[in-house]
């Protein structure tokens, strides 16, 4: 019942009819209260009754919607002024002046009506047109509204959805070819040692050599499919993990001896940096461990033979951060806002090994913890420094 009746409609018409009446009741005297009540009471009913039927049904667009409204709200007033002018007025010229100031009043409403309306509805076609043009694959546009309404708020949303949809295909279309050409390399020398393997004039020992060698390709391509895969559950956040106290001092200390061989190859130093009393935190250990490996085996291949890397730990605010720090020749200012995204690799860093998931998998790792991973200013080298919670 209350979807087709205007309960509430209705019942603000009734309350206003009853508390003009009770004003000239107060104000002058009996009569003039129930005249005011004949008047008012019919017009107000009416005018909600109209209004809600413009609002149900919502004829035509919302410019004639607008002018529908507008038009009725300076009908009401017209017709309510022409029963007091013809009921209540004694004096002609009041009537008059009554009358006019009426007009005057109807105009201004519909004026401002118009240019309210015609503000707001130039707002609505911007951002239909706008998402008509995105829908058919234009990203260059924008809304760019004025103002400060909820139509202009729209408009800024609409905006920022735009940005995101674009550094988003930007960002797939990268990942696309990223894989195929990680993926092309392994192949190709898959199909050629293959192809080696079926010749008859490859010896047997050539054939061992080259078995050996797609045995590495196929390793190679395993590691680039698995780490896809864990990087798309973690983004989807459809892992589960079991959740355990830890120990950070220990969890550092395990991770750097674990890579130190690797460290030595390469002549670099590996040493762990662990200051105060550091608290324990709630995680994963193989995960953490996981990025504590990415990131330290990131720093040994960036480093020269003769640097060093060094993984700090401090205590935080209901925290703890861990960081990360070589000697490396460090990360162009450039391309320190895109080092996080998946298959990202600068000019300079993009050789083997690795396809540049990495720290993709270890920025998606850290805030599946409740933490945040960032690159800190560095004078020399690079800083990756990533904070954890604090065990509760």
């Amino acid at each position: 019942m209350g979807r087709r009746v205007p309960l509430r409609g209705l019942a603000l018409a009734g309350a206003l009819s009853l508390a003009l009446p009770g004003v000239v009741w107060l104000c002058y005297d009996l009569h003039g209260a129930w005249v005011t009540l004949l008047i008012v009471a019919p017009l107000a009913f009416l005018t909600v009754l109209a209004g809600e039927w413009i609002a149900q049904r919502r004829p035509g667009g919302l410019r004639r919607q607008f002018a529908l409204v507008a038009t009725l709200g300076v009908v009401a007033l017209a017709v309510g002024v022409a029963l007091f002018v013809s009921l209540m007025f004694l004096s002609s010229h009041d009537a008059l002046m009554t009358v006019l100031l009426a007009i005057y009043a109807g105009a201004l409403v519909l004026w401002l009506s118009g240019r309210v309306a015609s503000r707001a509805l130039a707002d609505v076609d911007a951002i239909r047109s706008t998402l008509a043009a995105v829908g058919e694959g234009r990203r260059d546009l924008r809304v760019a509204p004025t103002g400060d309404d909820e139509l202009a708020r729209l408009g800024r949303q609409v905006d920022e959805m735009i940005v995101r949809l674009d550094r988003e295909e930007r960002a797939r279309r990268e990942l696309f070819a990223a894989v195929s050409h990680d993926l092309r390399t392994p192949i190709t020398s898959l199909g050629l040692l293959a192809t080696a393997i079926d010749d008859s004039i490859v010896d047997e020992a050539k054939r061992r050599e080259y078995a050996g060698r797609m045995n590495t390709h196929v390793r190679q391509v395993a590691a680039l499919i698995d780490d896809l895969f864990d990087l798309t559950r973690l983004e989807a956040k459809e892992l589960e993990w079991t959740m355990d106290r830890l120990a950070v001092h220990d969890l550092v200390h395990d991770a750097v001896e674990a890579m130190r061989p690797a460290a030595d190859a390469g002549s670099v130093a590996v040493r762990a940096d662990v200051n105060g009393s550091i608290v324990c935190s709630h995680g994963n250990r193989e995960q953490l461990s996981r990025v504590l490996f990415n990131l330290i085996q990131n720093a040994i291949h960036h480093t020269p033979p003769d640097g060093s890397v060094t993984v700090h730990v401090e205590d935080r605010d209901d925290g703890v951060e861990i960081e990360v720090a070589d000697t490396g020749a460090g990360i162009a200012a450039e391309q320190r806002d895109r080092v996080f995204e998946p298959f990202y690799r600068g000019d300079a860093a993009r050789q083997p090994p690795g396809a540049g998931l990495g720290l993709a998998i270890s920025r998606a790792i850290v805030e599946a913890h409740g933490g945040s991973i960032w690159l800190e200013e560095a004078s020399v080298g690079t800083r990756v420094r990533f904070r954890l919670p604090a065990y509760r």
